[in-house]
């Protein structure tokens, strides 16, 4: 629990791991500011008792009015698209939306009261990696989503030299799984997310499982990857605040469960709890790495903190549970 109240920023707020972490920063003592361009996130996952604007982050002006008016001293930044396959093809809007939409919300932070700066990388900055990764492992960006993510990160670092304030960047593995309330969840599946995709087949008479590429230098051919429940990955904001509210130091974190699943293993647990599922093995995505999973021992020395979710089949059973709901409103 953060012990101190603070003036938060949340951008990206409306979207799925945004609007989980609202839910949780909504039963401490601090003043939220949730906003969001709605272009991908849903208004509907927005907590009620937070403090909703609809705006960019590539809207200077606005964000450093925001950021002023509210005294601001905590960002967490979530704003951005995080499509591997679409940022293929659409490299110009992802560097504007990631990359120079980060460097706005940076320039924003001039000459206010901002002290803290989380911001939500990804372990797809590491590329193609043997065993498990940790955070001292030199950035290998694959796909043009992974170099947007990395140099935001480096963003991040040079501004927080200039406007003194202190940041941690998450590099999160893949993230699934929904709220314990019911209320919110992952809509949409624009991102292509494996946990989702199993989620919506799910409630199909007839599921398919399109796997992309069979031939990865992998244990049975398909990617391997490390999959974190948004539930404890919302908690570790939480940690990350309480952190820098002690602490005069920058940090860079993995968020994972350092085990590494893939994509057939997933589908064979998927095929106990459902039948009938039809496999469908196609092209390999470009961008996509054979394997990537977390080392996650600094985060784990420094928090002491174990998930309470740590678990594929509470991942799976929660996704498909809020799928239900959200297939009946």
């Amino acid at each position: 629990m953060i012990h101190k109240a603070n003036n938060i920023l949340i951008t990206g707020a409306a979207g799925y791991i945004g609007s989980h972490i609202v839910e949780k920063l909504v039963k401490t003592k601090s003043k939220i500011i949730a906003i969001d361009n709605l272009i991908r996130g849903n208004k509907k996952l927005i907590n009620k008792k937070t403090k909703f604007i609809k705006t960019d982050i590539n809207n200077i002006k606005k964000i450093k009015q925001i950021i002023l008016r509210n005294k601001i001293d905590t960002i967490i930044h979530l704003a951005g698209y995080a499509s591997v396959k679409e940022s293929q093809n659409f490299k110009k809007r992802y560097y504007l939306n990631n990359i120079i939409g980060t460097l706005n919300l940076l320039k924003a932070c001039k000459n206010s009261n901002v002290k803290n700066f989380i911001y939500s990388s990804s372990c797809s900055i590491y590329g193609n990696v043997k065993g498990k990764v940790s955070e001292l492992r030199k950035p290998n960006p694959q796909s043009y989503y992974a170099i947007t993510k990395y140099k935001s990160e480096n963003l991040i670092k040079k501004f927080s030299k200039h406007y003194n304030f202190k940041f941690i960047i998450l590099r999160y593995f893949n993230v699934g799984g929904a709220s314990n309330s019911g209320k919110i969840g992952e809509i949409g599946n624009k991102n292509g997310r494996l946990i989702k995709n199993l989620a919506i087949q799910f409630l199909k008479s007839k599921p398919k499982i399109n796997i992309y590429g069979s031939n990865y230098k992998t244990k049975d051919g398909t990617c391997v990857r490390d999959y974190i429940h948004v539930l404890d990955l919302a908690e570790i904001h939480m940690k990350c605040i309480e952190y820098l509210n002690k602490n005069s130091k920058s940090n860079i974190f993995n968020c994972g469960y350092e085990k590494g699943y893939s994509v057939l293993e997933i589908v064979k647990i998927f095929k106990k709890m459902k039948k009938n599922v039809v496999i469908n093995f196609m092209q390999k995505r470009a961008g996509d790495v054979g394997q990537v999973y977390s080392n996650t021992n600094k985060f784990k020395k420094v928090f002491k903190w174990k998930p309470k979710y740590n678990d594929i089949r509470k991942i799976l059973n929660s996704s498909i549970k809020w799928e239900k709901k959200l297939n009946h409103l």
